[in-house]
């Protein structure tokens, strides 16, 4: 079993990642303070709050990346604190919500000692007639997606902080001490898992998403590495390093794959902290090109550029072909920003201190910014059409339009 910082921080409070909830201790010695924003900031794009909503307490101080998603004009979000609701997306209008029945001592007592019975952490992800979230406690739930009524029940053996994918018949998940399970997409069981085996002493914590592609599933794993299972069994097919792990501590040689793996045709690309951004073949496993570049959050591709943030908060533009970097903006340095979006024209990122980002996609020029609360974002924005969706660790979500569009 791995060591993972639990609730009480969002990422391991180590060396220049050390951001602890809150983000209020940037008076410690080993942390760097955050870059000002430009007092006099002129933008050169309008950006219009189309909606603000909230789901529960949100993440809180769970560590978790809580991200909405959004599937045939609807918003699912789900909260820490047992609650799911579901949204208009082009309004903000609750259509419903469920909040998991509560229970203290013997299922009574005060209420400052009860708890949710579902921490909902891993989630939601949507297809068709299913809705899937996991939990802190490692179970998994199919739902409805009409209105949140439950379908089936899963319990798995650790933790689930990251969204299920959803692929055919299957359900594919993750869980935090490095096991991949197949769950039958129809009643929860389990049809097969992958166990990476050995996992690192210490990671950070999180990780990405499973990638499901062409009967294949991707997942970054815990060491730095790209691997590929067989959908229908869960057999390791290859994999592939991002990182090598070098160092004489264990904080030297972190190097997890934390990010979502993204696919364009054939061609894989993931990224690792200490470690590189890498293009590889998908069928075959075998890198095609590889470029310095450390990360913890998932990146994004626009066109022929692949964009991504370091781990010291600067926004990157990557060639997709080759890898050669195109432009770095470090206007935003150490305000710990979330994974990138790409919004038309524009890059858009979050930070720590509530603030959503607009960069052109041309030269990473910083064009716009609007503030969505005091809270930390941790969760990469989401795309969907013409409006990207952003939310807190609080539970606060915001649906905001570029003039442009």
């Amino acid at each position: 079993m791995k060591h993972v910082v639990k609730r009480s921080a969002w990422l391991l409070a180590l060396g220049s990642l050390a951001l602890l909830a809150g983000c209020n201790s940037f008076k410690k010695k080993n942390l760097e303070p955050p870059t000002p924003l430009e007092k006099h900031f002129t933008p050169t794009v309008q950006v219009s709050k189309v909606w603000k909503a909230r789901i529960g307490d949100g993440a809180g101080i769970s560590g978790v990346r809580l991200r909405p998603t959004v599937v045939d004009g609807v918003l699912y979000a789900a909260s820490t604190d047992g609650k799911i609701a579901a949204f208009d997306a082009a309004n903000g209008k609750q259509l419903w919500e469920k909040s998991t029945r509560i229970k203290g001592w013997f299922g009574w007592g005060d209420k400052k000692k009860q708890r949710p019975d579902a921490l909902y952490a891993g989630g939601p992800a949507v297809a068709g007639n299913l809705l899937v979230v996991g939990t802190l406690d490692g179970h998994v739930y199919g739902m409805n997606p009409k209105d949140g009524s439950r379908l089936w029940a899963s319990e798995l053996d650790s933790e689930v902080i990251a969204a299920p994918a959803i692929s055919g018949d299957l359900v594919i998940v993750r869980t935090q001490d490095g096991r991949v399970y197949g769950l039958d997409a129809a009643t929860g069981k389990r049809r097969w898992v992958y166990d990476q085996g050995n996992v690192p002493t210490l990671s950070l914590r999180g990780y990405g998403t499973p990638l499901a592609a062409n009967g294949v599933v991707f997942i970054g794993s815990d060491d730095g590495k790209l691997v590929a299972l067989r959908q229908d069994n869960g057999e390791k097919l290859w994999e592939q390093r991002l990182a090598n792990g070098d160092g004489r501590t264990d904080i030297e040689r972190l190097d997890d794959a934390d990010g979502g793996i993204l696919v364009d045709g054939s061609t894989l690309y993931g990224a690792a902290y200490h470690g590189n951004l890498t293009a590889i073949d998908g069928p075959s496993g075998r890198p095609m090109w590889s470029h310095p570049f450390s990360t913890y959050t998932s990146l994004a591709l626009g066109g022929n550029t692949i964009y991504g943030v370091n781990d010291q908060g600067e926004v990157w533009a990557f060639d997709r072909s080759s890898g050669s970097d195109m432009w770095k903006n470090a206007k935003l340095k150490y305000r710990w920003l979330t994974g990138p979006a790409v919004q038309g024209n524009y890059v858009v990122v979050a930070d720590a201190y509530g603030y959503v980002h607009w960069l052109q996609s041309s030269d990473g020029a910083l064009a716009a910014r609007i503030r969505l609360s005091k809270k930390p974002i941790q969760a990469q924005p989401l795309v969907v059409g013409d409006t990207v969706y952003v939310e807190d660790v609080k539970g606060h979500i915001g649906a905001y339009r570029l003039a442009t569009h």
